[in-house]
């Protein structure tokens, strides 16, 4: 798939110093959003499920306990496709240097998992 270019640079200056200042092309793109009722409609429930995630999450003891499982369950469920049999206990018993009830390959597999969401997640991937 190729792109059209997302803007352009233009040359700026202040006491005596050039640099390039990139100006990006202006949202929302071309062709505008046909806001029709039915994506109108998606659009309402998904800010709606926003906003309930958003209230629940004041009643976390610990986001970052919640985050943690979460990845580490999703994870799981990615592996899942590929055909791995870890589950997320398995998973956490791993991570404790305990013994899963599953092969090791498939814990590892599901290991790596999190370990690239954790990479993509923090911008270094």
């Amino acid at each position: 798939m190729k792109r059209n270019l997302q803007g352009y640079y233009v040359t700026i200056s202040t006491v005596d110093e050039r640099a390039q200042a990139f100006v990006p092309n202006p949202l929302p793109p071309e062709p505008p959003f046909d806001w029709t009722p039915k994506l109108h409609s998606k659009f309402d429930q998904a800010l709606l499920a926003l906003g309930r995630l958003d209230s629940i999450s004041t009643f976390l003891p610990d986001i970052s306990l919640f985050l943690y499982l979460y990845v580490r369950k999703e994870a799981v469920l990615s592996s899942m496709i590929e055909g791995t049999q870890s589950s997320l206990s398995d998973l956490l018993l791993f991570e404790l240097e305990m013994k899963p009830g599953v092969p090791l390959d498939d814990v590892r597999e599901v290991s790596n998992y999190v370990a690239v969401g954790f990479l993509f997640f923090n911008g270094v991937a």
